[in-house]
């Protein structure tokens, strides 16, 4: 099984190299022109993990190419999670999203990437992970491999792990009860009372720090507020980084609560544990004002989920609190085979948005 696996991935990576070189090397004047506007953009860290991230790159990098993912590792469930109990490397899933999400045709590298094995030893594993995982084992670092995908798929930006240290995400409920893991925290965070990372003392990544220095702009969110955004601002240095960095910090709200995970908690609550994570609060909480068609919202609220809308109530608590309300239609509804119509932030507007605050920003 090892064999194979390893095997198979080395010689995937191998035409993915010979298919990036033959692109480069037929590329039209009009693509040079593209890349060239697109590195003379903001240099932005947007941090965070799981479907959200990925999400917001994909717009982001029609803006500028000067992107640097931070992306949480502590995910522990489907494909993942098998790979991190038995292999004992981190877990590829959110890494390989965002790569995806960077790369020139995201649409047909994500097809690719996503691939689902559905039967024998690799059932329920994707060839990302799989092409992650070999050349974690080619390099030796989970890191150095997923510096090597940045560069072999000619991505714009890079995505960066938070870490390379095996950390595992705790919590504590109001009621006192002692919560361990991802899983454990999604099930009972809109209960939780306080969250950390064991060891407490885990390290990020140099390159991490490094991109704080050098950004015009930091993005936190979207994405699951315990479990994607938060875990990355547990590491005490990276925390500390973002604090004493003066450039704009961008809280993105949900669109929805998320059942369990944060379920009754309204945007002023999420801001509040952001903040608290940091030890300051962001510039700007950008929330979705577009209405959410009946049908989906009643869906949704079935499933335990509600919608995340500013009142006026909560735009005095935040202004009050020295961070500035940006209410914009950014959502989008998406036709999905497993789910039906679903919600997602539009990758174009949201990215727009941010934009339109880091002229602004410029200007002042």
């Amino acid at each position: 099984m090892r064999m194979f696996v390893l095997g198979a991935g080395a010689t995937l990576l191998l035409l993915f190299m010979f298919g990036r070189l033959r692109l480069k090397s037929g590329r039209p004047v009009i693509e040079r022109a593209i890349n060239r506007r697109l590195s003379e953009g903001p240099y932005i860290v947007a941090v965070g993990g799981g479907t959200g991230l990925s999400t917001l790159l994909r717009g982001i990098k029609s803006f500028t190419r000067n992107i640097t993912a931070v992306v949480a590792v502590t995910d522990e469930g489907g494909s993942s999670g098998r790979l991190r109990n038995e292999w004992g490397m981190l877990p590829p899933g959110d890494v390989r999203n965002c790569i995806a999400a960077l790369a020139e045709n995201d649409s047909e590298l994500r097809k690719i990437l996503d691939f689902r094995f559905d039967r024998g030893e690799l059932k329920g594993h994707s060839l990302g992970n799989l092409l992650l995982l070999a050349v974690t084992e080619m390099s030796g670092d989970f890191s150095t491999a997923v510096e090597r995908m940045n560069h072999l798929l000619s991505i714009r930006g890079r995505v960066l792990p938070v870490t390379t240290e095996g950390i595992t995400l705790m919590g504590r409920t109001k009621d006192g009860l002692k919560v361990k893991g991802e899983l454990s925290i999604s099930e009972h965070g809109h209960e939780l009372n306080e969250i950390w990372l064991e060891p407490l003392n885990a390290k990020p990544l140099p390159d991490v720090l490094s991109a704080v220095d050098d950004a015009d702009v930091i993005l936190l969110g979207p994405g699951s507020l315990f479990t994607s955004v938060i875990p990355n601002l547990l590491l005490p240095d990276f925390a500390d980084k973002l604090k004493a960095s003066d450039v704009p910090k961008i809280y993105i709200c949900n669109l929805m609560t998320q059942p369990d995970e944060t379920a009754g908690m309204n945007v002023v609550q999420h801001l509040d544990w952001v903040s608290a994570a940091i030890g300051k609060v962001p510039d700007f909480v950008i929330a979705n004002s577009e209405p959410i068609p009946d049908d989906i919202t009643e869906r949704y609220r079935e499933e335990g989920a509600t919608p995340l809308y500013l009142d006026r109530h909560q735009r005095d608590i935040i202004r009050e609190m020295g961070c500035e309300c940006i209410e914009a239609p950014i959502m989008s509804v998406f036709e999905s085979k497993k789910e039906g119509r679903v919600l997602r932030h539009d990758t174009q507007k949201l990215a727009s948005v941010i934009f339109r605050i880091i002229r602004r920003f410029n200007e002042d």
